[in-house]
């Protein structure tokens, strides 16, 4: 689980960072997707199962603000996520 920012935000050109941001807060959202679901999964208390699966799905939510956020920002990482869908459904079906 990050507890700090894991950039040196110096180090990055001033038309990156919003980019490099955006893709830190999608990490800590999916970080917070897995902890969530995996504290579900070990207790047997029906209500915390409740909670936690709730709370997943919020953070689900926020993952896809920010990443619609980010294809906004970054052309080049919104063709790359339509070349990737294309890919698995010629894969898939």
């Amino acid at each position: 689980m990050m507890a700090h920012i894991p950039f040196n935000a110096d180090k990055i050109k001033k038309e990156d960072i919003d980019k490099e941001i955006l893709r830190t807060a999608i990490i800590a959202e999916l970080d917070a997707v897995n902890l969530y679901e995996q504290l579900a999964s070990v207790t047997d208390n029906n209500d915390l199962k409740k909670v936690f699966a709730d709370i997943a799905g919020e953070e689900k939510t926020h993952v896809g603000e920010f990443q619609a956020l980010l294809l906004k920002l970054d052309r080049e990482q919104a063709e790359a996520l339509e070349k990737g869908k294309k890919e698995v459904e010629a894969l898939t079906g």
